[in-house]
């Protein structure tokens, strides 16, 4: 590939995996190079909103991880949200071009498959039985001796949860 230079990158369009969701949604679309400070302001502050009840993120390749935080600090600062999950693939072309085009080589398209990741948060119940549904969870309180998913613990003991 050293004879060769990247030209043109052509991201191929995928379906939305959800159906039925609002015309005026909020999508958080995010990238790699996204700030998760930036992202969170603005997605707390419309979550916040009654008006609003449901949004999505979505990110690809090396901002699934990114996407999968930012989720996650959502789920922590508003409880009782319900998500649904859907993991797939994106196809991207590339194009790459000869450097010296007098070599007689030809220009080649690579096809790559990379993931991507779309979490849908609801304020209202979502459908259970769909896959790569979260309802919302249980607080977990963790004592000095180890975690425990009793929403009244105030003391952790290895046989059983203890109330003081």
């Amino acid at each position: 590939m050293e004879n060769y230079k990247k030209t043109k990158i052509v991201e191929k369009p995928c379906p939305q995996p959800f159906t039925n969701l609002p015309p005026d949604i909020i999508e958080m679309k995010v990238k790699d190079g996204s700030k998760i400070r930036n992202l969170m302001g603005y997605a707390i502050s419309k979550m916040e909103l009654d008006s609003v009840r449901q949004i999505l993120f979505t990110g690809s390749g090396k901002a699934v991880s990114k996407t999968i935080t930012c989720v996650e600090i959502m789920k922590r600062r508003l409880k009782e949200l319900h998500q649904i999950t859907k993991v797939l693939f994106k196809q991207i072309e590339e194009i790459w071009e000869p450097i010296v085009p007098e070599a007689g080589l030809d220009a080649l398209t690579v096809k790559r498959n990379i993931p991507a990741i779309c979490v849908l948060l609801s304020k209202d119940a979502l459908d259970p039985q769909e896959p790569g549904y979260q309802g919302p969870g249980i607080v977990v309180m963790v004592s000095s001796k180890g975690p425990c998913s009793c929403p009244f613990l105030l003391h952790y003991n290895a046989q059983r949860c203890v109330l003081k």
